[in-house]
């Protein structure tokens, strides 16, 4: 698995995680790894890094994605797959020091594949706000 399929695997997880509104995590993590036949040992890792990351620093990242949106835009108006696109990308620039035009450009790609018409600009637009504080 390279670098882009294991981050569509957690983005994949990120989603699911906001639908079902879990809370025991690292059983969730297991199944997903489990249900997904994921074998290697980095993309397991970079899944938990993630999930648990993301959940730490849950407030953090919500306040960036909310600071960053429309003066009438709300948190909930956003789309799932846009928000767990957001999550990831923010915490991957954030918290683990992924180069940003790097993490930009995956969000995108994986906006185009799993958001709306408009989600490749909304991410875009979103994560560059974020960028340049």
């Amino acid at each position: 698995m390279n670098r882009s399929e294991i981050r569509e695997q957690a983005f994949k997880l990120i989603y699911s995680l906001e639908i079902q509104k879990k809370e025991v995590l690292e059983e969730q993590i297991e199944l997903f790894i489990q249900n997904n036949n994921i074998k290697n040992k980095n993309a397991m890792e970079y899944i938990k890094d993630a999930i648990l990351g993301i959940e730490k620093n849950k407030e953090n990242i919500i306040e960036k994605i909310e600071k960053n949106l429309k003066s009438d835009w709300k948190i909930d108006r956003i789309s799932k797959v846009d928000l767990a696109i957001l999550k990831l990308a923010i915490y991957e620039i954030k918290y683990k020091g992924v180069p940003f035009k790097v993490v930009i450009n995956e969000a995108v790609e994986l906006a185009k594949k799993y958001g709306e018409d408009n989600s490749k600009k909304f991410v875009n637009g979103i994560l560059a706000s974020i960028v340049k504080e």
